[in-house]
């Protein structure tokens, strides 16, 4: 058993490299909607990390390629260009600098 947090699980699964929510939440057995709670707090705590980045490929619709969200870190339930509901996840990354 490990003494890490859910959070700190996350941040070291993220800078082995990119993956989405929905992976994530499979990987450590959590709702995907813990899931984006907790990037956003890691995307905040890696903000004061000099040597890490968090970067994000926001979600993109399958339908029109409209990737604009305002809050890449949410998962949209649709597009706002052409109302489809086929939208890909976000993937996030922590690299290392």
């Amino acid at each position: 058993m490990t003494d890490s947090t859910r959070r700190e699980r996350l941040a070291d699964r993220l800078g082995e490299g990119p993956a989405t929510a929905s992976e994530l939440a499979d990987e450590l057995d959590t709702p995907v909607s813990t899931i984006y709670t907790d990037i956003q707090h890691v995307a905040r705590s890696t903000r004061y990390a000099e040597e890490q980045e968090f970067l994000v490929a926001p979600p993109e619709c399958v339908n029109c390629g409209f990737s604009g969200y305002d809050d890449p870190i949410n998962y949209p339930s649709r597009c706002p260009e052409c109302r489809s509901e086929n939208i890909e996840e976000a993937v996030f990354k922590i690299d290392a600098e």
